[in-house]
């Protein structure tokens, strides 16, 4: 959190580190107990990644085979919400790592009733930043403090850390910062702003990931139907090296690629888990123009259509207005 960490000392600025980087260094040197509920690919792996750090941490999931294996690797495991709140230390930190919706609402209500005041709930989750400031408010009246955090990294942040993005109490943010840097990448966590804000900026995250992997899928298709035969692990292999195009999404589609070069073992349909809705809606209700955005969502509707409505209606009008030909069902 740089407006904190600007207030260290000018005695660390003057031994040749600056005040920031003293307050990051100190936060990475300390270790912290911390509960993570909900152990699935993204929660599990973020209890590993906790323990590497050194952090002491409280993991519980419904699924008592999830809360054995972790508890094998070092985590304490509970057998309930009860028992994971009763073997924490006051101030308590809960990170609620389940799915977004009625199960992120039961399982923070659930806790909240467990907890005393100036204990911390962290939502990790896909949660819409709607729901965040109700519930940081709701639990502002039990005296409870109350974080969200945008969490990007999916099943290769053991590895590479996972990107936070964090609103919320700045008190929390401070107590929680030493587990925070453990889980994400150099540079790859900030605190934002007021309840709310790091679940908007996931969601505007989320809906520019659309765009990019829609953009992505329409050039490779242009790439395939060209007379050039194209190796399309190995040009996205090379556009990966230096190019304006690289990303990481790019590294995956030449993973996806070399597995398997036509893609033959995937159906042309694609879901979506609803912050690129959340992002379109919000950009209307704020008059926002987000075209790239909301084309790449409406492409994912269109996916899931095997007969197409809307293209049968085109072909009854070509037909009736022209006489056009058209092909019988």
């Amino acid at each position: 959190m740089r407006s904190r960490l600007a207030r260290v000392g000018f005695q660390q600025q003057a031994c040749g580190m600056s005040a920031a980087d003293e307050m990051l260094e100190r936060a990475r040197r300390t270790t912290m107990q911390i509960a993570i509920i909900g152990l699935g690919k993204m929660g599990g792996n973020m209890v590993r990644r906790l323990l590497r750090g050194g952090h002491q941490v409280v993991a519980y999931d419904r699924d008592t085979a999830a809360v054995d294996r972790l508890a094998s690797e070092g985590a304490t495991g509970a057998k309930s919400l009860e028992d994971l709140v009763a073997k924490l230390n006051a101030p308590r930190a809960v990170w609620v790592m389940v799915p977004s919706g009625a199960p992120t609402e039961k399982t923070i209500e659930d806790v909240a009733k467990l907890l005393s005041p100036n204990d911390i709930v962290i939502d990790g989750g896909n949660s819409n930043f709607h729901d965040s400031v109700r519930r940081a408010n709701a639990l502002a009246d039990k005296k409870l403090r109350f974080l969200d955090s945008g969490t990007s990294g999916g099943v290769w942040g053991l590895e590479n850390g996972y990107c936070l993005m964090v609103g919320g109490d700045p008190t929390a943010y401070q107590h929680v910062e030493p587990a925070l840097i453990t889980l994400a990448p150099k540079d790859g966590v900030a605190y934002f702003g007021k309840a709310g804000a790091g679940h908007f900026a996931k969601m505007v995250h989320n809906g520019i990931e659309y765009a990019m992997m829609q953009a992505y899928a329409e050039g490779f298709e242009l790439l395939r139907a060209s007379e050039f035969g194209y190796n399309l692990a190995d040009l996205s292999n090379v556009w990966n090296q230096g190019s304006v195009v690289r990303s990481w999404l790019l590294e995956l589609a030449a993973s996806a690629f070399k597995k398997d070069p036509d893609l033959t073992g995937l159906k042309a349909y694609v879901e979506d888990s609803g912050e690129g809705r959340w992002t379109v809606n919000e950009a209307v209700a704020r008059a926002v123009p987000v075209p790239t955005i909301a084309a790449s969502l409406f492409a994912r509707f269109a996916s899931r259509q095997d007969e197409s409505f809307a293209l049968r209606v085109l072909a009854a009008l070509r037909n009736e207005f022209g006489g056009h030909a058209v092909k019988k069902a």
